[in-house]
């Protein structure tokens, strides 16, 4: 069993960064690939980022290229996505989410879900 906390969201204006922290219970979250999707209300749950068990491969939603960067340190069972140059349209409850073998792109494939928190990005 694997249990994912998310922390790190807030309210920041446009063009400022924040850094969303996952922490982990359960050893086997090391093999684990991570995803972190967003929600904002009355949307669907879009992929953002996600990244593979070693952490050596590393996946992006186009709308975040070149601004977000996924990270993860085994020793701290923590997976990290930090935000630079945010946009009012980045606000949304972030997930991170873990599981064996996922399609990294679709929320569906993956087993273990954290609470969310909250992104709020003002203009």
């Amino acid at each position: 069993q694997v249990q994912l906390v998310e922390s790190g969201g807030g309210l920041v204006q446009a063009g400022a960064s924040l850094r969303l922290s996952c922490a982990a219970s359960g050893r086997t979250f090391r093999s684990y690939a991570v995803g972190w999707f967003r929600q904002a209300p009355g949307k669907e749950r879009d992929f953002v980022a996600a990244v593979s068990w070693s952490g050596s491969a590393t996946y992006y939603a186009d709308s975040v290229k070149g601004r977000f960067t996924i990270s993860r340190d085994n020793a701290k069972n923590t997976v990290y996505l930090q935000m630079n140059s945010l946009k009012p349209e980045d606000t949304a409850v972030y997930y991170c989410a873990g599981s064996p073998t996922p399609i990294y792109y679709t929320a569906r494939s993956y087993e273990y879900w954290g609470q969310g928190t909250q992104v709020t990005v003002s203009s």
